[in-house]
């Protein structure tokens, strides 16, 4: 694309750039005086009539047709009576980068160099050679490179300004690693040649080479692979010419007695054969804001004109708006990893397998530059195979809110290990969000999901309500108390006691799925329970959809205005326990209650084929339930689980959780917990409201 010079008032030579009038109009009297012929007025057409009536002179007065002057307010205000069709009146430049002015040094009448007679190439870039074209090329500039909120955009913003209009040709070096905020990196300072950028080959617009008219000239070999030519890695010595250069801020001209032992520090061994001769390179520390951070090497080919004093404070303007910017892109990096982390261990890196449900969950911020939030879910396995679920969504969109959602988060992870009722789990984050400040305000959905006998318990505190997908492929709203938020106070929560169907698969979401700008949260819930069975449709009557493919087609829901808030997404699919696979018995605290649940065990192990796993399992059995006997008051539990491994509870009326610890040789007793943590797959024992549970597993092959 061709650049067009945003000035179409041209200096001539000879003229001081300051005097734009001059400029105009000095030339063509001096031109006019050397061919004997009067001065041809501004902005007249050289074809036309010198005078008449109306015309301005060049002395910036009007007269009549007999010489008369007309009465006028300035050459401000000059109007010619009458406009010539066709004839030139400058045009306001477009709001860009201008290419570099100064043509008609370069250029003859008839649009060819001079010097070689040859056409120039649409959009050639020629040296600035006034203050307004450095002022207008540095606003643009600056703008661009501000645009960029990353390193990489910084950086490609500042080649993308300086080359062409600039410099044929840029390298940049940053320092590896970048220093971040007050942070005084150990070691010593390294650059890292991070980009080049140089002139390409002219092309027109279809990527075929221009005619032989508009060919530019072969460029000097030394700028055709600035990367090939110069070194990756600098290391700044301290005490050396490029490290007091660095020191010294300012750019400087390549030729300079410091830069010219700086650069062979800087390009390496052959990359002085990059910079050509006298005032063509300019050497540009980049400093942030405390600290040097990289320097910008500005080259020119040796045909164009060299740089002077003014380009220096241009390349000094650039420079320090670049360094600026890469400084607060990396601080701004350091808080998007910050905030990443954050948001990454407040949410459950894996999902746990508790028996009879399948798990699957999303998470998406509501922008890529704000990626912490309030919304959380949760999965905790609960005493007895059963699982509790949560979804919660805390008000905002700051490290504040996420913050928050981590103690409430923590909070019901440690009630729900109580055991506690869903509405009483409720209660207590209600008290814990006003312990943390009046204004904070939550909503939250707590279920508990129990697969042997196929319920689900949920109380709800403001969020929206849940959605069940049945296996045949209707989807059901389900109807549960609303609740007032968390943070309210003194509001009593209820629960709610359902149906969990076999091969339904429940979806618990936050806010930001349904509800935008766009939609009201009950016209998002209806699409959302639209979208469910059309996706169970695909899959047939029979199957229900894979609960990874289901999460991504809820997802394929949201429109490009519907991305307002976070959004947090759990699915269960409840497997259950057949009635066929649980064996449970309740046996007195007595002496003979270990050799009952042996024989009961080895029952049910031989009505289930499982007859390899009846010596482990009788001799696990009697050890806990010896262990339960032993304290209990009240009847003991005992229930054997078959699904994809035998799972074994017992429960009793005792609080205090069994410890495993090493026996001494002297010891009768001690060694029950030994030989379950030796021959169990997995064990474990959870404190109820009513007493514990202490529970193993063991492989089925």
């Amino acid at each position: 694309m061709t650049e067009q010079p945003t000035s179409f008032e041209r200096p001539q030579p000879g003229v001081d750039p300051a005097e734009a009038r001059g400029a105009l109009l000095r030339p063509q009297k001096q031109a006019a005086q050397q061919l004997g012929t009067p001065a041809l007025p501004a902005q007249a057409r050289p074809d036309g009539p010198s005078s008449g009536p109306g015309t301005a002179t060049p002395c910036g007065k009007a007269t009549d047709g007999n010489g008369k002057e007309l009465p006028v307010n300035g050459p401000e205000h000059s109007q010619p009576a009458a406009t010539e069709p066709g004839a030139h009146r400058p045009r306001p430049a477009p709001e860009a980068i201008p290419a570099q002015p100064g043509a008609d040094q370069e250029r003859s009448p008839g649009g060819q160099e001079r010097r070689t007679g040859r056409g120039l190439p649409p959009g050639r870039p020629m040296p600035m050679r006034r203050d307004g074209d450095r002022l207008r090329f540095v606003g643009a500039a600056t703008r661009r490179i501000a645009r960029g909120l990353d390193l990489d955009e910084i950086v490609m913003g500042l080649c993308r300004a300086t080359v062409p209009t600039f410099s044929d040709a840029i390298l940049v070096y940053l320092r590896e690693p970048l220093p971040v905020g007050d942070e005084r990196p150990s070691g010593p300072v390294v650059l890292r040649l991070r980009r080049t950028d140089r002139i390409p080959q002219e092309r027109d617009t279809d990527g075929v080479l221009l005619p032989p008219a508009f060919e530019p000239e072969p460029e000097p070999s030394v700028l055709a692979d600035l990367s090939s030519l110069t070194t990756e890695l600098c290391e700044v010595r301290p005490g050396g010419a490029l490290n007091e250069v660095l020191r010294g801020v300012r750019p400087v001209f390549a030729d300079a007695p410091a830069a010219r032992a700086a650069l062979p520090e800087l390009l390496g061994e052959g990359g002085e054969a990059v910079v050509p001769g006298g005032q063509r390179a300019i050497l540009a520390p980049l400093r942030g804001r405390r600290r040097v951070i990289g320097a910008a090497l500005f080259l020119r080919r040796p045909d164009r004109l060299a740089f002077d004093g003014d380009d220096l404070l241009v390349a000094a303007q650039l420079a320090t708006h670049s360094a600026l910017g890469i400084d607060k892109a990396v601080l701004y990096g350091r808080e998007a990893y910050i905030a990443d982390e954050l948001q990454r261990t407040m949410l459950p890196e894996t999902l746990p397998r508790p028996t009879g449900v399948r798990l699957a969950s999303r998470y998406l911020p509501a922008a890529e530059t704000a990626r912490v939030g309030g919304d959380w879910y949760d999965a905790i396995p609960l005493p007895g195979s059963r699982v509790a679920l949560v979804v919660g969504d805390v008000m905002g969109h700051s490290m504040t809110s996420a913050a928050i959602m981590g103690q409430l988060r923590t909070t019901a992870q440690t009630l729900a290990g109580l055991d506690l009722p869903p509405q009483e789990v409720l209660h207590h984050l209600d008290e814990q969000a006003q312990r943390l400040g009046t204004d904070r305000m939550a909503t939250c959905l707590y279920a508990v999901y129990d697969p042997v006998t196929h319920r689900i318990t949920i109380a709800n505190a403001g969020h929206p309500p849940p959605v069940l997908l049945h296996l045949g492929g209707r989807a059901e709203v389900l109807r549960v108390p609303p609740g007032a938020p968390i943070g309210v106070g003194g509001v009593d929560f209820e629960a709610v006691e359902l149906d969990a169907p076999a091969g339904g698969t429940l979806l618990l979401y936050t806010d930001g799925l349904v509800e935008s700008r766009l939609r009201d949260v009950w016209t998002g819930i209806e699409q959302l329970r639209e979208k469910l069975a059309a996706t169970a449709q695909l899959t047939g009557p029979d199957h229900p959809p894979p609960l990874e493919a289901l999460c991504d087609e809820v997802l394929d829901m949201l429109g490009p205005g519907d991305r307002d808030d976070d959004i947090a997404l759990l699915a269960a699919r409840f497997d259950g326990v057949a009635p066929s696979d649980v064996a449970y018995w309740s046996l007195e605290p007595e002496d003979s209650a270990p050799g009952q649940a042996r024989r009961m065990a080895r029952q049910a192990l031989a009505r289930w084929d499982l007859e390899e796993l009846t010596d482990s399992v009788e001799l696990l059995v009697s050890e806990v339930v010896t262990n339960a006997v032993r304290y209990a008051s009240r009847p003991v539990t005992l229930r054997l689980l078959r699904t994809d491994v035998l799972r074994c509870e017992v429960g009793d009326d005792v609080p205090q959780l069994p410890r495993l610890r090493q026996a001494r040789a002297t010891d009768e007793g001690g060694r029950g917990l030994y030989l379950v943590n030796k021959l169990a797959r997995r064990w474990g024992a959870t404190r109820l409201s009513t007493g514990k549970v202490v529970w193993f597993e063991l492989n089925r092959n």
